[in-house]
């Protein structure tokens, strides 16, 4: 009796490219933080490219921010890792829209708006506690050492 599969045709060309949207389940963290770094206040990051001037056209603050904060929160923090993702990973291509900055654009962004990246880490804190999300406290870390029962050499501070 002979076996039937599903189709499967790697070389086949898609009439309509699908939607990047669409590459993810509902309620991914990717969906999380475009809704979210869209209802932030941005105006810092926009106001170092008010001038214009002659020089390449930079790619748009909020697509920026939008892979750099997912980066972080995936625990990617290299910008070389970060370009590598951006063309294969399907969460931070959604994020990037078809953009494809190189590494070192990341990191000159990322040094330019170290200040307003400090200032949006704040606005996310106070909307995750507006949203019941985080409960802000005080947070102790006991540094006590323990005598037990392990070989010296193993177990240095």
């Amino acid at each position: 009796m002979p076996t039937s599969y599903r189709p499967y045709e790697p070389d086949q060309v898609m009439l309509l490219p699908a939607a990047p949207q669409d590459w993810l389940p509902a309620g991914h963290l990717a969906h999380f933080i475009n809704d979210t770094v869209d209802a932030l206040d941005l105006k810092a990051f926009y106001a170092r490219y008010e001038g214009g001037g002659s020089r390449n056209q930079p790619f748009h603050p909020a697509m920026m921010v939008k892979v750099l904060v997912y980066a972080c929160a995936t625990g990617v923090f290299s910008s070389r890792k970060i370009e590598r993702r951006l063309h294969e990973d399907p969460a931070f291509r959604m994020l990037a829209a078809g953009n494809f900055p190189r590494h070192r654009t990341l990191c000159d962004f990322r040094a330019l708006h170290l200040e307003e990246l400090s200032d949006l880490f704040v606005q996310v804190v106070r909307l995750a506690r507006e949203l019941g999300l985080v409960k802000l406290g005080t947070v102790a870390i006991d540094g006590t050492k323990v005598k037990a029962n392990a070989s010296r050499h193993k177990a240095m501070s």
